[in-house]
């Protein structure tokens, strides 16, 4: 869509309700406790069909259920195992340790659980009527539902909003009883064991990280480029740092086992430039892989596996909705085009994974959200800006980035145009474990004919959420390289790195660091 909102003039009496969300994850929460909020009368309607897997989970969506959450909690429990090791440099007696899948998942799920009462208390205490019905459309202005057992009902609304979200994509050629995916592996009664992660997306180098740390052997097939979208030399560092290597001093990648003393962590195999051939089962429960070659089609390799985990993409949950009942247009992938979060049918709105071309991201959902029931309902002008949002890849090395990559820098501004800051640094708790002196890395990618202002930022390094986050704030404020430079470091941090960047990519100069 292109222009402004279109009119929205049905008429405001004879519904059941004022509003009904479609969707009860992050986005459609928040859009329905504000509107209820703003005085009008708001249904949620949440429905999670089994993966084939049969995995189900509750209210909440994605991010809580099979996303964010449970991935940040497993993610700490492989850094954990790192912290350990770390802990003999320090003094720390530590024996001989194991890790128990069946406890860290049994209590990740029952955190989750309170999650999800919390969530429905929060919907009572709103006064918002939440239904764990299945909901397509039948006509404008109403939707039919079908509960668990298989009754249906009809509800009539002024306004909907779309705020379904996504689910896994599947390969077709390959019988889904073979594999799982993200929304299985959160809650698995047994560990993984060896696995095959299938895809480079944030999601599969995520997973395939926690699962080589919590000392499971993990490998990743990816057809050709790593965190599609992301900056490509952030990108290519994490997987140097997850295949056990990293730049020395000169830029040369070597492994990290290479020097005396160096660490010795898990690390994850990459197959790179390939996809999945065949899958056969075995008969004691295991898959036997066949890969090729992803240009050619030319048989690269095969090996055995306990776990294959796919994670090539995700597609909108928007195909049983009947929106062509009621003229909404989606894209291939099911996704809607929208302006100011309003479909090409004025009464119907969409949130959050249904937007096409938008982030991805739990807490735009909840932004896109809050800001749609107030223009609607509280007399509020303010759009949602999905420009420069700050996020974070919880790869067992993190990577926090906001504004633009390097190559989209490029690409909108000019090359000749831009100055890059840059910097290889080791964190001081890095320094008695002896860790690898050039895995962290940070870069700001400035505007030279815009006073220096930062239009890009990224790093990668321990605790890189929380830097980026802080980061994000002043980008989104528009400041300037110098804007940090007057800004006083806290020493010793990670951090202190953004206020003390000076060698720029194009001098040539060495950007390794030494000393406080």
């Amino acid at each position: 869509m292109s222009g402004g909102p279109l009119p929205d003039d049905a008429p405001e009496a004879g519904y059941d309700y004022d509003m009904i969300v479609i969707g009860g994850g992050s986005g459609g929460l928040a859009v329905s406790k504000e509107a209820s909020a703003l005085g009008k009368k708001v249904a949620v309607f949440d429905f999670v069909k089994p993966s084939p897997a049969g995995t189900t989970w509750g209210l909440g969506g994605t991010c809580v259920n099979v996303g964010c959450i449970p991935k940040k909690l497993m993610h700490q429990a492989g850094l954990h195992g790192g912290n350990i090791e770390d802990a003999k440099s320090f003094g720390w007696n530590v024996g001989a340790t194991t890790h128990s899948w069946e406890t860290m998942v049994s209590n990740v799920q029952d955190h989750i659980g309170s999650l999800n009462w919390g969530y429905k208390v929060q919907l009572r205490d709103k006064a918002v009527t939440y239904k764990n019905e299945f909901a397509k459309f039948v006509d404008a202005h109403t939707i039919e539902t079908e509960d668990k057992r298989g009754r249906k009902k009809t509800y009539t609304s002024r306004r909907f909003v779309i705020a379904c979200g996504g689910r896994p994509t599947y390969d077709a050629d390959i019988d889904p009883s073979l594999y799982i995916t993200s929304d299985d592996l959160f809650s698995l009664e047994k560990p993984p064991g060896k696995t095959l992660v299938v895809g480079a997306s944030y999601v599969a180098l995520e997973c395939a990280g926690f699962i080589s740390h919590l000392g499971m052997e993990a490998h990743v097939m990816m057809r050709s480029i790593p965190l599609r979208g992301f900056d490509q030399q952030m990108s290519n560092m994490i997987v140097d740092y997850m295949e056990g290597k990293a730049a020395d001093a000169d830029g040369n990648i070597v492994s990290i086992g290479d020097s005396e003393g160096g660490e010795h962590r898990p690390t994850t195999q990459f197959i790179k430039g390939a996809v999945v051939d065949t899958v056969v089962g075995t008969a004691d429960g295991k898959k036997t892989v066949t890969w090729k070659s992803s240009d050619g089609g030319q048989v690269m390799g095969t090996d055995t596996y306990d776990t294959i985990l796919y994670a090539i993409g995700r597609q909108a949950c928007t195909g049983a909705l009947a929106l062509d009942t009621v003229g909404v247009a989606t894209e291939r992938n099911g996704k809607m085009k929208t302006t100011c979060e309003q479909t090409n049918v004025p009464h119907i709105y969409a949130i959050g994974d249904v937007i096409y071309g938008q982030l991805e991201l739990t807490p735009v959902a909840i932004q896109a959200g809050r800001l749609l029931a107030r223009r609607l309902f509280g007399g509020s002008t303010m759009q949602m800006d999905y420009d420069q949002v700050p996020t974070t890849v919880f790869t067992p090395i993190e990577y926090g980035c906001t504004g633009l990559s390097e190559e989209d820098a490029i690409e909108k501004f000019g090359e000749e145009n831009l100055e890059v800051f840059h910097s290889y640094y080791q964190p001081l708790e890095w320094t008695v474990p002896h860790k690898q002196d050039n895995a962290c890395y940070m870069k700001m990618i400035c505007n030279k004919l815009d006073s220096f202002r930062v239009v890009g930022f990224h790093v990668l390094g321990p605790n890189a959420g929380e830097i980026t986050q802080g980061v994000g704030v002043a980008v989104k404020c528009g400041a300037t390289k110098e804007d940090f430079d007057n800004t006083v470091g806290i020493h010793p941090t990670v951090g202190e790195e953004i206020t003390t960047l000076e060698v720029t990519k194009s001098s040539g100069v060495e950007a390794t660091k030494s000393g406080c």
